[in-house]
């Protein structure tokens, strides 16, 4: 499990997500596919790490989290594969009028023919649907992360979907993208393995490797805290050495 340096703790929740914030500049192909949300319009807003698939365990979170009908749950993409139910999975957000999912490098390969669309009926236009960013006041959703080096203008649809080290040659030997990332937006993200979620100023971890037995978790941005249910069983083993462990805190 390789270890990663702290971060500093989470700012107020009114700096992030209060308030009327116009949506970021995004350069011309992330314009064409990003959604702004307007806080205003909801109670609440939980965002939620990397589902692939783990039907029993989004059932699960979503009964933790007793949405009202004015909260907004967002997905933080890789809905689908590697999991028992991934068309389940996509049934429950799509047919939700409160949830919304970014698109992952894993929606990504149905999209690119790199998997079968068969395995996901009808959904698979649910797939070509999804933003690969949501803004709301002043934080942003996205899959994997955003290149630190370059600015929002300039990230591509591949830094949003792949992004995890800089340079990104470096994979799981880091350093990580959010060790170096100071804003503008506050970003919160799936795509690495986490052993703990975590919360700084700039960036909000929540892939805490549901299916690979780990556990599914949702971020409460009203009560800046996190939510968390445990994984069923173990649907995919992954070598602890792949897993990150970051602790904001210490």
């Amino acid at each position: 499990m390789r270890p990663a340096s702290p971060g500093v703790s989470a700012r107020d929740a009114s700096d992030h997500a209060g308030g009327a914030v116009p949506p970021p500049t995004l350069g011309e192909e992330l314009g064409k596919i990003h959604r702004h949300i307007d806080v205003n319009r909801h109670e609440n807003i939980y965002v939620v790490g990397d589902v692939h698939g783990c039907i029993d365990e989004l059932h699960d979170l979503l009964a933790e989290l007793e949405l009202e009908e004015d909260d907004l749950v967002l997905f933080v993409g890789d809905l689908v594969r590697k999991g028992p139910d991934s068309r389940g999975v996509l049934e429950v957000v799509r047919s939700s009028g409160n949830m919304l999912s970014v698109r992952g490098n894993n929606e990504q390969k149905f999209l690119d023919g790199e998997e079968p669309a068969d395995q996901l009926g009808d959904a698979v236009g649910y797939l070509e649907s999804m933003p690969a960013a949501v803004t709301f006041g002043d934080a942003m959703v996205v899959h994997a992360g955003i290149d630190p080096r370059r600015a929002l203008s300039e990230q591509t649809l591949r830094d949003l979907l792949e992004t995890r080290a800089v340079p990104p040659e470096n994979g799981y030997d880091g350093p990580f993208w959010f060790e170096s990332y100071t804003g503008p937006l506050r970003v919160f993200f799936g795509h690495t393995v986490l052993s703990e979620p975590f919360a700084t100023d700039w960036a909000v971890g929540l892939d805490t490797g549901c299916v690979h037995g780990g556990e599914l978790t949702a971020y409460d941005c009203a009560a800046e805290e996190f939510v968390r249910v445990p994984a069923r069983e173990t649907y995919r083993h992954r070598d602890p050495a792949d897993i990150v462990d970051y602790r904001a805190d210490q």
